[in-house]
């Protein structure tokens, strides 16, 4: 069902690795071929191009981009009270880890009558994606806004696919979760037309648009396919974006000490998400992996979406990686760069702290990664793809800017007016130094 890699008796480089681990055959670069023309489309024509995709996307025409008020109301007003009461815990909890990223401001004084302070300042207004294709995330809008609310930004707004059973609108779970917490712009808009909508605005195409359906945001975050994760990359530049959030991932690296139906079932709560989804197996016990086989197929046979599972499990992306020993193991999940990095190991706090590239970190057999898509606290929404090798999972610092703010004394600037001076005719600029010198009639 799992492929299986044999790297035992191999030395290899971070390239090589690199290039043999398991990836999906379609990339974020195949899949910006295909949605470049989608994100012209929605800069072009706006509501109507919003329309029209999800007629062909997602087989229903909305009525109402902008979801109204009272039918965000009335989603929370429904919801079953059991579910309520764990989105409210998941808030809780989100909200306490959230809350202590805020990064703090700070002043140095360089000199006497010199100084400088540190701001970090909130962007003024975010898109915050919400998937609903294959499954649904209310989680998902939790990790979006919780994050920016606890970094201070006043004006939020959320897409989500239409849904063909739901008349056009995104699921009322969905609905209900932006009303626990607050948010009442919600858009009924999927995929890469949705990053579109947020990077260029949208006007109106039907009188219940108006004149301007969504105004522009300054940056966009939220998980998503593949074509989400290409949009994203297409219009990085003229918004910001958290990172390339593309089909979900998990690496476990596990010793003989782990049991195999742990690993498989944490293997396999990944792979239902999507067939793209990637499942990797780095072990250096062959009894392990031969249990986990085992498991799986047990498994994935007994799950609800068994289809979607085998896709995923035998698919070029996932694999069992066999290595000589943990060291070599470690290398591994390092080159690879997991979303989700699982370690179930005699000693998994100690490699813990090795580790260098992975979007979140779930240490010892009683922190799986479904515990971090619900209520660890953490935010789920992680870099995919290998992007964890230079981006964080999403937080409070993906939504503040950090501002240095300068304020020298007219004695403080005489101090140093000379040394400045000479650096600026160093560099042959002159005029730099000029601007300097002409504060003291020089």
């Amino acid at each position: 069902m799992i492929n299986r890699l044999d790297l035992r008796g191999r030395s290899l480089s971070a390239r090589e690795l690199s290039a043999v681990l398991p990836r999906p055959e379609v990339g974020v670069e195949d899949a910006s071929r295909l949605v470049a023309p989608v994100v012209e489309d929605v800069r072009a024509r706006g509501a109507a191009a919003l329309r029209d995709y999800a007629e062909k996307f997602d087989h229903v025409r909305p009525e109402h981009l902008r979801v109204p008020t009272d039918v965000i109301t009335a989603a929370l007003e429904g919801l079953e009270p059991g579910l309520r009461a764990a989105l409210e815990e998941t808030i809780t909890r989100v909200r306490a880890v959230h809350a202590a990223q805020r990064p703090a401001d700070f002043t140095v004084s360089v000199a006497p009558g010199a100084t400088v302070r540190q701001r970090w300042i909130p962007v003024q207004r975010v898109g915050l994606y919400v998937p609903g294709g294959l499954a649904v995330y209310p989680s998902s809008v939790i990790m979006n806004v919780v994050a920016a609310q606890e970094a201070g930004v006043v004006s939020l707004a959320i897409a989500s696919p239409p849904q063909a059973d739901e008349q056009g609108l995104p699921n009322a779970t969905i609905l209900a979760a932006c009303a626990l917490l607050g948010v009442d712009e919600v858009y009924a808009v999927g995929g890469a037309q949705a990053v579109a909508m947020f990077a260029y605005g949208a006007v109106g195409s039907e009188p219940q648009d108006g004149d301007v359906l969504a105004e522009p945001v300054d940056v966009i975050t939220g998980p998503g396919n593949v074509f989400v994760a290409a949009a994203k990359r297409l219009v990085r530049g003229v918004v910001g974006i958290d990172a390339e959030a593309g089909p979900t991932e998990i690496a476990v690296l596990a010793d003989a000490t782990a049991d195999a139906e742990h690993v498989a079932a944490d293997l396999l709560s990944q792979a239902e998400h999507d067939p793209m989804a990637a499942s990797v197996l780095v072990t250096d016990s062959v009894a392990l992996a031969d249990a986990v086989d085992a498991a799986l197929a047990r498994r994935a046979a007994a799950t609800k979406h068994t289809e979607r599972v085998a896709t995923a499990l035998a698919g070029p992306q996932s694999a069992t990686v066999l290595v000589d020993d943990l060291e070599a193991g470690l290398a591994v999940v390092n080159a690879y760069g997991a979303e989700h990095l699982e370690i179930q190991t005699a000693d998994a706090a100690a490699l813990a702290d090795r580790v260098t590239s992975a979007g979140a970190i779930f240490v010892g057999a009683f922190s799986p990664v479904p515990l971090g898509d619900y209520m660890a606290g953490s935010n789920h929404v992680l870099p995919t793809g290998g992007c964890a090798h230079y981006s964080s999972g999403l937080g409070v610092h993906s939504f503040v800017r950090a501002v240095q703010v300068v304020e020298y004394s007219r004695d403080a600037l005489e101090q140093i007016a000379d040394q400045i001076v000479t650096f600026a005719n160093a560099e042959d600029l002159p005029a730099h130094g000029e601007a300097i010198s002409a504060r003291f009639g020089r």
